[in-house]
């Protein structure tokens, strides 16, 4: 039985196929690599994109021992022992690990010191941003790489390298089949073939579809579709399309994207799109996070669906979106006030306390007036804008 995915694993990277940012001659990660100049680094991407092949053609390419886990069964005791063999080595290991969102608290804490003194070369890959899971002291200490679909013009290649490997001919529409059903994912479009080329049948699209009748990621394997479907639930909800909100929800979860990471979306959007229209809505996705995190698949689909449809039937401002960006951009443009001194910790003579007056009392919070916020007509926002001012007036 000839393993596709092992065979054609690149070797180089020059061999690589459908991450040209990251392998062309010239790119920041390959130029680090061949200068042995590469740090502490996160590799995060869908599945069956190159990740662990990558990391690999790093240690060959930084001449390194070459040591690989996955975070779901990594023992600390295992990495503590490498860290020992190579205490006074002139040599640094690399040490890869897989799935390393995963990794515990206290597993990560382990890792700090050597990344630290750059006694070893700590590679992660997951299939989640990191940037979520990771503690800040291992992400100011790594850079991180994301990895992409790999599109069907270089599935396209790897088709031919596997036929020619594998002595096998395919039609036009199996090949096509084979491509666009394995959505973006070189090693599942791999494992078809060879799966195929075992059944001692000519390989047809029906001996495919056999096998895989439903196509993965729902049938997508353009390069861009992961944020392409976000970005398309996001702008369903926020025009309030309740339909084409969860069509889209469909799409993402038959796809196989994480539920965690389609609840943040949400709670970001129920922050931005919806704010004080319906408060209500931030305690909503907040709870759905929360809950999708514990329960997970297939359940969470149910949870999520309640939240989107909560979003789209919400009331929407993005005032709260503004006024922040709007203070941001004045405190970076140098509008830099004194604070008045009633307002001050270690002053407070002249401060008037608001519940001694009834719940407000007129007193100066800023040392020069600006404005940054501009509540709306809209929901629970209209009560607020009425209440502030009706106490000004």
């Amino acid at each position: 039985m000839l393993d596709f995915t092992q065979v054609l694993r690149p070797k180089s990277f020059d061999e690589i196929v459908g991450q040209e940012h990251l392998s062309s001659e010239g790119s920041p990660l390959r130029t680090l690599c061949e200068k042995f100049a590469l740090g502490h680094s996160f590799f995060y991407g869908p599945a069956g994109t190159g990740k662990t092949s990558i990391a690999r053609i790093i240690a060959k390419t930084m001449d390194l021992p070459f040591y690989e886990f996955n975070a779901t069964s990594l023992k600390i005791d295992q990495l503590r022992k490498i860290f020992e063999q190579y205490k006074n080595a002139l040599q640094k290991p690399l040490i890869f690990i897989d799935e390393v969102h995963r990794l515990a608290k206290n597993q990560q804490e382990v890792l700090l010191p050597v990344m630290e003194n750059n006694s070893v070369l700590i590679i992660g890959a997951s299939t989640e941003n990191p940037f979520f899971s990771l503690t800040s002291a291992i992400r100011s200490r790594s850079m991180l790489f994301e990895l992409k679909h790999i599109t069907n013009t270089a599935l396209n290649t790897l088709v031919s390298r596997a036929c020619t490997v594998g002595e096998l001919s395919l039609d036009k529409q199996t090949q096509e089949y084979l491509v666009a059903s394995s959505g973006g994912d070189g090693r599942a479009m791999l494992k078809l073939l060879e799966f195929a080329s075992n059944l001692d049948t000519p390989i047809t699209i029906e001996v495919l579809k056999s096998l895989r009748p439903n196509a993965l990621a729902a049938g997508s394997s353009e390069a861009g579709v992961h944020y392409d479907l976000i970005s398309a639930l996001i702008k369903s909800v926020r025009g309030s399309d309740e339909n084409a909100a969860i069509y889209y929800l469909a799409r993402l979860i038959e796809g196989g994207e994480s539920a965690d990471f389609i609840a943040r979306r949400l709670v970001i959007l129920a922050s931005e799109d919806i704010g004080n229209a319906n408060p209500q809505a931030m305690t909503l996705t907040a709870s759905c996070l929360t809950s999708v995190s514990k329960i997970g698949f297939p359940e969470a689909r149910i949870i999520l669906a309640q939240a989107v449809i909560y979003l789209c039937g919400s009331p929407k401002s993005n005032s709260a979106y503004l006024a922040i960006n709007a203070a941001l951009e004045s405190v970076r443009s140098g509008n830099i006030l004194d604070i008045p001194p009633a307002l001050q910790q270690n002053d407070g003579q002249g401060y008037l306390y608001p519940h001694d007056y009834g719940g407000y009392v007129k007193q100066n919070y800023l040392s020069k007036a600006m404005k940054f916020v501009e509540l709306k007509d809209i929901g629970y926002e209209k009560k607020m804008k009425d209440w502030l001012k009706s106490i000004y007036s």
